[in-house]
């Protein structure tokens, strides 16, 4: 693939999340959910600051000191990876297509979920829905906002869970209870991806 083609290819990834999650902002309250395939399929709007293993480190201010630490160790790594992207595309032309795209969608997930922390702060108030009109009422500064997560499957009930497998409920006990967005599936569809049918590639 060419940089052409990855550009394009990141670009039309990152208005697919964009655009789904300024919708969600816009139309929905938050914890509300629009039931989409009954008992397994939600769209349910929430936000999460973003921060490793809920990290809160403030001051005074409120200023979120490791919420920052992270913004910026994301966006290195962004750097990183755009830096190998391009050297395994223009240098390395016997590189498979297949490690092209996987890595390109881990970039893209990663400047989505980016550029909520980075700039939603800014141009969205605190009051859901979103509206046009709010813009400008900022609740958060640069790399202070709130990731959007929206993708939910309440696939069953486990009752009785053992305390060390409680990541893999939510607080009413459905197996995989963890909400997500777009972004978020990008990063894991490639990484079982690239593990599943690329590891030769990266075992060299």
């Amino acid at each position: 693939m060419n940089l052409k083609k990855i550009s394009l290819f990141i670009a039309l990834l990152l208005i697919a999340d964009q655009a789904l999650k300024i919708w969600i902002k816009t139309h929905m309250h938050l914890d509300e959910a629009i039931i989409v395939f009954p008992d397994w399929f939600q769209l349910r709007f929430i936000e999460n600051n973003g921060a490793a293993f809920g990290m809160q480190i403030v001051t005074s201010g409120a200023f979120d000191w490791g919420k920052l630490l992270l913004g910026i160790f994301r966006i290195g790594m962004v750097g990183i990876l755009g830096w190998w992207i391009y050297d395994l595309s223009c240098k390395r032309q016997n590189t498979p297509k297949g490690v092209i795209i996987g890595l390109t969608l881990i970039l893209a997930g990663a400047l989505g979920n980016i550029l909520d922390s980075a700039f939603y702060g800014l141009i969205f108030s605190e009051s859901t829905p979103y509206s046009v009109a709010e813009f400008g009422g900022s609740y958060a500064g640069f790399m202070m906002g709130k990731v959007v997560d929206m993708f939910y499957f309440p696939l069953f009930q486990w009752e009785s869970v053992p305390h060390f497998l409680r990541f893999l409920v939510d607080s009413n006990n459905y197996f995989f209870g963890a909400i997500f967005n777009l972004a978020d599936a990008y990063i894991s569809v490639a990484v079982v991806y690239l593990l599943l049918f690329q590891y030769r590639f990266f075992c060299k």
